[in-house]
């Protein structure tokens, strides 16, 4: 076996002595949960401490599948802190650190359990270091992202990154839950003539050398820096690396516009690279009218000729800032994702229950989208929708028995989730009238922008905007297995 050029994952701490007492905790330090509990995801996420800033520091040599780098966390302890768990699917960690000094690790499953040689007192700021390299492996064979291969994907000139739910930990050691939100930094380094495009803005791009994985002598080499200064919930991250053809500047309303598109899409499609970045350009700006002002410091958009075994991937998602296509998409496709932005990036669901807050919502903007471009209403696509949906539905797929606002693990990517949260919301349009649905969506976003929400405070802001009692409507709409009646 070849030795593994090893990559590094630090969170930062403050180390106080095991002995050291604590206002109402008696002094004891425990360890954090290996998990925050959600019922979709029990091992997702961790608990007894706040990530606040993880910096990836990254090789990846598409010559071998192989990533290696040095990534850091910055956190706080909400306990005292004996020990604590990182999420990582795979690779091989060689060390790690807290406060620059090493620590004790083991590895159960998915969790990087880390001993710090002195526990981590409630309240303070920590910095972990974890060294890691290997070959992501991509998840496959599971029912909860429509069957398709999804997470870290080995493209012939690099990857494709697309990670929800809970692909993150598959690439590096990450608190991998939306509540746990955190910004990043990215240091890429790939061969020369590769370009690496991530979250955020890009703040540096230069020439170097490097000695990547399996390889004995420096090569050429291309380092691309990119900041995503907005918290973001884990499976919003993304690198993608390959050819690309490049275009940026800025939406007509001012916000900056970064574009990579696949040359091989070009061969199809010619005029991609401009299709991407103008309908991107003109759709951030139509949405930060209608929703409220964009919440992060760039737009853009990654679309890639990206496969698994030769066969084309059938996803595109959200991923903060750019979204990632796995081909040239439809325009609705791209107003899917960017609506995205507002409802599922700027503000993420709670727990994996509530992704309906995320679907829902997005599809339907993509429908008022058509309504507000002189295309079919709303109103017409919700009826439509409802009409082409009997119980059960023609192949036996389980629609109307889906609950829209608590779908279960494997169903949580059913089309209830999506066009049947779609219908509420458009129902609840109609319901409450044009003005206070409007005002409801952007109240919504201004509430709990850079932060998590729940069902239950969306509908209790729904009441309280509309005036009007919908705890019936909600009930039948998001929690029950039937076909509501509609008027």
């Amino acid at each position: 076996m070849l030795p593994l050029a090893v990559a590094a994952v630090s969170v930062v701490a403050l180390a106080v002595p095991a002995s050291a007492a604590g206002h109402g905790d008696n002094g004891r330090f425990t360890p954090g949960a290996a998990g925050v509990g959600d019922p979709y995801f029990p091992l997702e996420g961790n608990g007894g401490y706040d990530a606040r800033h993880y910096s990836l520091d990254l090789q990846y040599d598409p010559d071998y599948d192989q990533l290696d780098g040095t990534v850091t966390l910055t956190a706080r302890a909400t306990q005292n802190l004996s020990r604590f768990d990182l999420d990582l699917s795979g690779m091989d960690v060689e060390r790690v650190s807290v406060d620059h000094r090493r620590a004790d690790y083991t590895r159960r499953g998915q969790e990087l359990i880390i001993t710090p040689r002195k526990g981590l007192k409630k309240g303070s700021t920590f910095t972990t270091v974890v060294k890691y390299g290997g070959v992501p492996q991509t998840i496959v064979g599971s029912p909860i992202v429509f069957g398709s291969p999804y997470g870290f994907l080995h493209t012939p000139d690099g990857a494709f990154v697309g990670g929800e739910p809970n692909g993150a930990s598959t690439w590096f050691p990450v608190n991998d839950h939306p509540s746990d939100k955190a910004t990043y930094d990215y240091t890429l380094t790939v061969p020369k003539g590769l370009t690496a495009v991530a979250n955020g803005r890009l703040s540096e791009h230069r020439g170097a050398t490097a000695s990547f994985s399996r390889r004995s002598a420096k090569i050429g080499a291309e380092v691309f820096r990119w900041h995503e200064d907005s918290p973001m919930a884990s499976y919003l991250t993304t690198i993608d690396i390959g050819k690309w053809d490049v275009k940026s500047g800025r939406t007509p309303g001012g916000v900056p516009n970064y574009t990579a598109v696949d040359p091989v899409l070009l061969a199809n499609q010619p005029d991609a690279v401009d299709f991407f970045y103008n309908t991107t350009s003109d759709v951030t700006d139509t949405w930060s009218k209608t929703f409220g002002k964009y919440a992060f410091a760039s737009t853009g958009a990654i679309a890639d000729d990206a496969r698994f075994n030769g066969q084309p991937l059938g996803f595109s998602l959200e991923t903060q800032s750019k979204p990632v296509y796995s081909a040239v998409r439809s325009t609705g496709t791209i107003v899917h994702e960017l609506a995205h932005q507002w409802f599922g990036d700027a503000v993420s669901p709670q727990q994996w229950k509530d992704v309906w807050l995320n679907e829902s919502f997005a599809s339907w903007a993509a429908w008022y989208w058509t309504e507000t471009h002189g295309g079919r209403s709303a109103a017409d696509s919700a009826r439509a929708t409802y009409a082409a949906r009997p119980f059960p539905d023609a192949a036996g797929r389980p629609y109307w028995s889906v609950l829209t606002a608590d779908p279960q693990r494997d169903t949580m990517f059913n089309d209830r989730v999506y066009s049947g949260g779609a219908m509420a919301l458009q129902f609840l349009r109609e319901r409450i009238g044009d003005e206070k649905f409007l005002t409801l969506l952007r109240t919504w976003y201004a509430q709990h922008k850079y932060g998590n929400a729940e069902t239950a405070q969306f509908t209790a802001l729904a009441q309280k905007v509309s005036g009007q009692d919908l705890s019936g409507f909600f009930k039948d709409w998001l929690y029950s297995p039937i076909k509501p009646a509609i008027s």
